[in-house]
């Protein structure tokens, strides 16, 4: 099985993500890891920190001559920023001035709660984990898996459908997946449309939160192609590729709901309607002509694009800020203001598309466990053909 960790702050020495049970034998393609990084520090409405970071990733352990050795992986992204926090950030032991320590949560934040539970007067010792810098880490893993996916024939992808009361119209619907992805790519705000005038709309739209000091969350679509039918299970709960997906987008900081294909749109509609009928030929052997359940049926992919949507809340950090609770003096405030994007509704979902990576490649691994990737290959190949002629 694919196992897959993250470490380290946001203001830290660096982000660092761990990766076990990654075949040995695949050819890394260091530029495709790196274009990762520079997608998710992307999009119109970011702060100042990515105007300081220039993420690339190092490898340290795993890999040899470009090609991983089939042992654990560690890779790290440097905070270039950590140079002006060795003060606040060090590891070793000091104390730190009461001047420099942070007493006034956040809402929206896991600050409160985290203090709380880790019984500690600084909200630094749980915003700098919190913080959706971690992502970076994410991002790193989720790009290798991607890359491996990509040589196995899997395309992974995304786009922005609506960011506060904006939204894309469903004309997009009309285009391929890899059509709306190709022009996602070359809007600031990823959107799956060529539209300049569209566009102008959602950046106004930011523009006007930003003058008010407010912030913006948005919608996201994350789609995979190139699974054939079975991949995940219906035999136990934690074994079910949708639940697992599920389970991976919403643990994405700030995202508060995950739909499959029609979501809850489903539950509005009669079943006719929603179920995906089933045909044959013997060019294409099983397939369906619709996709309401978004590639994945009794946890299972049934061979159709998986789709899954998620919903971002606006970041709780603002420059407007709200009332806090001072938790030393438990005097109100206004809470601190932690330098803060706009909206990170583009950028999350390339964290998106990291996390799916992630759970794809976890799920193959299980169904086909290899220590080779020239192996795994072949065994993936065999397997497609096998459903295909059934």
């Amino acid at each position: 099985m694919l196992r897959f960790y993250t470490a380290g702050e946001s203001h830290g020495k660096g982000i660092f993500a761990y990766l076990e049970g990654i075949p040995a034998n695949f050819e890394i393609d260091f530029e495709f890891i790196n274009r990762e990084l520079s997608r998710r520090q992307k999009g119109y409405g970011r702060g100042g920190r990515m105007k300081i970071e220039k993420d690339k990733v190092e490898f340290l352990s795993g890999v040899r001559l470009g090609k991983t050795l089939g042992s654990p992986i560690l890779m790290a992204v440097w905070n270039r920023d950590f140079v002006n926090w060795t003060e606040i950030m060090k590891p070793e032991p000091g104390e730190l001035p009461e001047e420099k320590k942070v007493t006034r949560p956040r809402p929206g934040h896991a600050d409160l709660s985290g203090v709380l539970k880790y019984r500690t007067d600084d909200v630094r010792s749980i915003l700098e984990r919190s913080s959706a810098r971690e992502t970076a880490g994410r991002v790193a893993a989720g790009a290798l898996c991607k890359d491996i996916l990509r040589n196995l024939g899997i395309t992974v992808g995304s786009y922005v459908i609506s960011i506060g009361k904006v939204e894309v119209p469903n004309d997009y619907l009309e285009l391929s997946y890899e059509e709306r992805f190709k022009n996602a790519e070359s809007s600031e705000v990823r959107i799956p449309l060529n539209d300049s005038q569209l566009e102008g709309a959602f950046k106004k739209e930011i523009d006007k939160a930003k003058a008010a000091g407010e912030s913006l969350g948005g919608v996201f679509e994350v789609f995979a192609l190139g699974l054939p039918p079975g991949i995940g299970s219906h035999t136990q709960w934690d074994k079910r590729l949708d639940g697992k997906i599920a389970q991976a987008l919403m643990s994405i900081q700030a995202i508060k709901g995950v739909e499959i294909g029609m979501g809850f749109e489903a539950a509005r509609t009669p079943g006719s309607k929603v179920h995906d009928e089933i045909f044959y030929s013997p060019e294409k052997g099983f397939f369906r002509e619709t996709n309401n359940a978004g590639g994945l049926e009794g946890g299972m992919t049934n061979g159709m694009p998986i789709l899954v949507r998620a919903a971002m809340k606006p970041i709780p950090t603002l420059y407007s800020p709200l009332r806090s609770v001072d938790v030393r003096t438990k005097e109100p405030f206004l809470a601190c203001v932690e330098r803060s994007d706009v909206c990170a509704v583009p950028a999350a979902a390339v964290v998106g598309e990291a996390m799916l990576a992630i759970t794809i490649l976890s799920a193959i691994l299980e169904m086909f466990p290899s220590d080779d990737f020239i192996r795994l290959k072949r065994w993936w190949e065999e397997y497609k053909k096998e459903v295909k002629s059934f």
